[in-house]
């Protein structure tokens, strides 16, 4: 009898284990549980900043697990959310340099700008380098407003109000070269993530008997005015896209897709058609980007201009693609990080693909210095076409370079960031 009633609440002990098992909740990052499920030790603050329950002796100086949401999307930036895609131009290539054949890569998700950068972006970074830089490197910051001087051309307003005067706050900064470019993102990842560290840092409490008497709980580690990574409350840098990201982010096919993972169609442009006009709706007709229609034609003629803009115009002036991202073709060139070489999408591998050296396709081999050649490790990639571009040059595929140091009035930039983890929902 006895044996009998032992093997019942063995198995009654055992069955009460196994539905335990099965209904207990699924560890993610997002609520990674109140403790271990490698040792069981309870954490010092669960991940939505609770005490441990009862029974799970938590010390003050446990392992700690900060509350996360997910990472936060950086001011600007829009959620591109990875993928396959077909690389490569599919136009006819007109200069016969057969330097972006198509073929299939992968990108993960990332965030990238949803606009070009600005002339007040711009101005405003020159306004934080000024307080805590050097004078010489404020001023290798400055835009070359020379790039619009032309001789035979009479562009002397836009040299010397194009950037500071507040019409053109929200046009995109031009005259910044590669270099510029690549500094201005290390200078926004501080900025931003400096701000986080106020916003989410500890905070100051005042003493109950002096008021006048602020107190300070202990600090979470910072390194270089930032919060630690393992907060939450920090985001990677802020860089130049790689030349597939912004390839990919272009071509948005996204909107494509109608069922599993089959596309209705390949994209020329950032949109759908060979037509640079909107095809339906209340703006029939009217132009998707701004570009050059052809020699001597800018904008159209008064009164029915066709894009409206004679040089650049406002970030927002167009429809975004099915990426949310504006601008992706015309306004401006963007620069991209990949260094320039005509072999590339035959080297570069085939997820995440970027060039950022001369590996595999060395700089001696072209000979530059003895004048065979304009190929060296300075050549950057540019994409996307600006208003003083024919339409060949909007489609996402076709690329050109210029020397990193080198800047014109055709060529501005947009950010990208990587995107770590599961996906948030949080704003700053």
């Amino acid at each position: 009898m006895k044996r009998l009633l032992f093997s019942s609440i063995t198995g009654a002990l055992a069955f009460a284990l196994i539905l335990s098992g099965c209904s207990s909740k699924k560890r993610t990052s997002i609520d990674p549980g109140r403790n271990s499920t490698a040792t069981g030790i309870a954490y010092s603050k669960d991940n939505k900043g609770k005490k441990p329950k009862k029974g799970q002796a938590a010390q003050a100086d446990g392992f700690q697990v900060n509350a996360f949401k997910g990472q936060p999307a950086g001011p600007n930036l829009v959620y591109i959310e990875g993928g396959r895609f077909t690389m490569g131009t599919v136009e006819e290539d007109v200069t016969y340099s057969r330097d972006n054949l198509e073929r299939t890569v992968t990108v993960s998700s990332f965030y990238m700008d949803e606009t070009e950068i600005t002339n007040l972006h711009w101005l405003e970074y020159l306004h934080g380098i000024q307080k805590d830089s050097s004078q010489e490197f404020y001023e290798s910051a400055l835009p070359d407003t020379l790039v619009w001087v032309n001789k035979l051309s009479f562009n002397d307003q836009f040299t010397e109000q194009y950037l500071r005067y507040p019409g053109f706050r929200m046009y995109p900064v031009v005259g910044v070269s590669w270099v510029q470019a690549s500094d201005y993102c290390k200078w926004r990842t501080a900025a931003v993530n400096g701000e986080m560290a106020v916003r989410f840092g500890p905070k100051a409490k005042t003493s109950k008997k002096d008021r006048s008497a602020p107190t300070t709980e202990a600090p979470q580690a910072k390194t270089g005015g930032r919060l630690a990574i393992e907060t939450g409350n920090v985001l990677p840098g802020y860089r130049l896209p790689t030349e597939a990201e912004w390839e990919y982010a272009a071509k948005a096919m996204i909107g494509t897709q109608y069922m599993d993972e089959n596309q209705s169609s390949q994209r020329i442009y950032p949109w759908d058609g060979s037509s640079m006009r909107k095809p339906k709706g209340g703006q029939k007709g009217t132009m998707l980007a701004n570009f050059k229609r052809g020699r001597g034609d800018f904008a159209g003629i008064a009164g029915h201009q066709n894009d409206g803009g004679i040089i650049t115009m406002e970030v927002y002036e167009f429809p975004a693609n099915d990426f949310g991202l504006y601008n992706m073709a015309g306004n401006v060139n963007e620069w991209v990080w990949d260094v320039y070489r005509p072999n590339s999408f035959q080297d570069v591998n085939d997820l995440n693909p970027i060039r950022r050296s001369d590996y595999l396709d060395e700089e001696s081999l072209y000979d530059k210095k003895g004048f065979n050649s304009l190929i060296d490790n300075k050549l950057r990639v540019y994409k996307g076409g600006s208003w003083n571009d024919v339409a060949y040059w909007l489609s996402p595929g076709t690329r050109r370079y210029l020397d990193q140091d080198s800047a014109t009035a055709t060529i501005g930039f947009r950010c990208a960031m990587i995107a770590i983890g599961p996906k948030g929902k949080r704003k700053l």
